[in-house]
């Protein structure tokens, strides 16, 4: 695998997405008269990332990772753990049956961006925590390290701005 150099408007597209899924599952919940408090709905709904996760394809893809290779949205993404039994990931790479990389992705809006951050930043500690830790334990049958990354999209501002 080589390195990857990503230019800064790579994520263009996957943004313009996430705000277009954001917005439909905004709407889905006000039409079912059921709406979230504040934007809650434009988030459960899951799916706004998977524009940052086919870009992330596309890059390892393009870094010499094999197609095969890479799972998320549709193929399992469940790893071990070691604190807790299993744990979904949003993009994992298993060559020849050995784990290479598990990457985390989350979007972060709205006006207690504060509070939120420090939450997602104790998540992305535990969640290493409990990879490295059934890493070590020999969960992965891996003969390299497992390589983690955790994709962070904050929003500070609430209104769209294209």
């Amino acid at each position: 695998m080589t390195a990857i150099n990503i230019p800064d408007h790579v994520f263009y597209e996957a943004v313009q997405e996430f705000w277009k899924i954001r917005e439909e599952q905004a709407a889905q919940q006000r039409q079912r008269g059921t709406p979230d408090q504040g934007y809650r709905g434009a988030v459960t709904g899951g799916k706004q990332m998977y524009g940052f996760a086919r870009k992330i394809e596309e890059l390892l893809i393009n870094a010499g990772v094999s197609e095969d290779d890479i799972f998320y949205e549709r193929k399992p993404t469940t790893l071990p753990g070691f604190y807790r039994p299993t744990k979904e990931w949003d993009i994992v790479v298993v060559s020849r049956g050995r784990l290479i990389a598990a990457i985390e992705l989350k979007s972060q809006a709205g006006p207690s961006f504060g509070n939120n951050f420090n939450n997602r930043v104790e998540e992305a500690v535990g969640t290493a925590v409990d990879l490295w830790t059934a890493h070590r334990e020999g969960a992965f049958n891996a003969l390299s390290t497992p390589w983690l990354g955790y994709l962070s999209l904050k929003i500070v501002k609430s209104r769209r701005v294209l």
